[in-house]
């Protein structure tokens, strides 16, 4: 149930974001969209010979996730992840 008490925009996000992704991604765990399969992101195959970072399922060959960087803006596709699961620092 949505209430003007339990919704926000986006930049309410800002902070757990941060916190999330100040992290080594290489370690996350996800779950390719695919075929199910859940690997560390260490684990994938990258081409990095396109305009930007394109990381593979080891399994399938689906796209996990894209990145572009133009160094002022960054655009980040996980739409080929069910999840990403990222191991917070303790």
């Amino acid at each position: 149930m949505m209430t003007a008490d339990n919704v926000l925009d986006g930049n309410a996000a800002a902070g757990p974001l941060l916190e999330i992704f100040s992290v080594d991604l290489t370690a996350a765990h996800g779950r390719c969209d695919e075929c199910g399969r859940v690997c560390a992101l260490a684990e994938t195959v990258l081409y990095n010979h396109a305009p930007g970072l394109v990381i593979r399922c080891v399994g399938c060959d689906a796209v996990l996730l894209r990145l572009v960087d133009n160094g002022t803006r960054a655009w980040l596709d996980l739409r080929g992840l069910s999840y990403l699961q990222i191991d917070r620092a303790q």
